[in-house]
């Protein structure tokens, strides 16, 4: 079922930051989720942004996920910098992270802050991009609620476990790669179900482990890894970093943001490289711009139409919906109409047909 609505990015975003506010988020939180959210639905990644809303604000009512984001300090040896999250706002740790993580870098050449006990944090590429921003290389890794059963396996009990690597770009900007390690991200299916469309085939299984075009069996059932046996060790292995590693919950242990209650207990490790450390920040500019202009031209496949460097795709969405609106589901928008109701704070009024 297509969007039957569009709306503009500013009011969009002033909805998600009232709510959040009418939920105990301070104001400058309240703004970065809902910039982050909205910001996915620019991209064309609505699977990572407004249908996420009511999840939130879900968590935020039952106490899962503290509204006010207080982090302790673990250890902190200059270089490495390990967070307790106190089941604060994913976003608002994984933003703190950043900007420690840049400052570190320039400092030390190097640096990583690893997050635990935490909550979703959206779209990691919202982050990875504000570091290759600054003249850093960002590496970013977080871990999930179980999605995928291991190799061989018939039971989910290991996550999607996302992680995204961006360098700055020169004129084409930051390019970024953000990747799940299953054939989809899991929002991905739960877009489709509001929508009510099929999935691909090759997405996911029924609960007893069928092939399924459903998004709702596919929900209660098993997504597939990418690349096969590869998508689930990459996965395991992003597990020990951002789980074990930072002393976070992981495998089963995590809860999701699809869950109204339990701590998510889930663990962020950002890695940041200053860029002017190790070259002339202008030469490699110059390289990476290269480097993009070499892949774009290689000769197109049977039925391309073009090649696209990590990145453009979102680029090129931003731009366009920020010309013509961001289009909304119609299961999405109900769902916003009731934290409407709630909250007393007014959906943005869509723009006319």
């Amino acid at each position: 079922m297509p969007a039957s609505r569009l709306v503009t990015a500013g009011p969009y975003t002033d909805f998600g930051e009232r709510v959040l506010l009418a939920h105990g988020v301070p104001a400058a939180d309240a703004r970065l989720l809902s910039d982050s959210l909205v910001r996915a639905e620019l991209w064309g990644h609505s699977s990572h942004g407004m249908l996420r809303l009511p999840w939130y604000t879900a968590r935020l009512r039952s106490g899962a996920m503290r509204a006010v984001t207080e982090p302790e300090v673990v250890s902190d040896s200059g270089t490495m910098l390990v967070l307790d999250g106190r089941d604060g706002i994913g976003q608002v740790l994984t933003a703190n992270a950043v900007e420690e993580g840049v400052r570190r870098a320039r400092e030390h050449t190097l640096s990583g802050v690893a997050v635990r006990n935490s909550n979703h944090f959206g779209t990691a590429a919202y982050f990875t991009r504000r570091a290759a921003e600054q003249g850093c290389v960002a590496i970013l890794a977080t871990n999930a609620s179980p999605a995928m059963a291991p190799w061989g396996g018939k039971e989910k009990s290991i996550g999607t476990n996302p992680w995204s690597l961006a360098a700055p770009g020169g004129r084409y900007g930051p390019v970024v790669m953000d990747i799940a390690n299953t054939a989809v991200a899991r929002g991905k299916i739960y877009l489709a179900g509001e929508r009510e469309e099929p999935i691909p085939e090759g997405w996911a299984a029924d609960s007893e482990g069928r092939p399924t075009t459903d998004p709702r069996k596919a929900v209660d059932g098993l997504i597939l890894p990418m690349a096969g046996h590869k998508g689930y060790v990459i996965s395991f292995m992003f597990d020990v970093l951002a789980g074990v590693l930072t002393g976070s919950a992981f495998g089963s242990s995590v809860v999701g943001p699809y869950s109204p209650e339990g701590r998510s207990g889930c663990g962020h490790l950002l890695l940041t490289i200053d860029v002017a450390s190790m070259a002339d920040t202008g030469e490699f500019t110059r390289r990476v711009e290269a480097l993009v202009e070499e892949t774009k031209a290689v000769p197109l496949a049977a039925d391309a139409t073009e090649i696209l460097y990590p990145g453009e795709l979102e680029e090129r969405n931003e731009r366009e919906r920020l010309r013509t609106g961001i289009p909304v589901a119609d299961q999405t928008w109900a769902a916003l109409e009731r934290l409407a109701r709630e909250t007393s704070v007014p959906l943005p009024e869509p723009l006319a047909p």
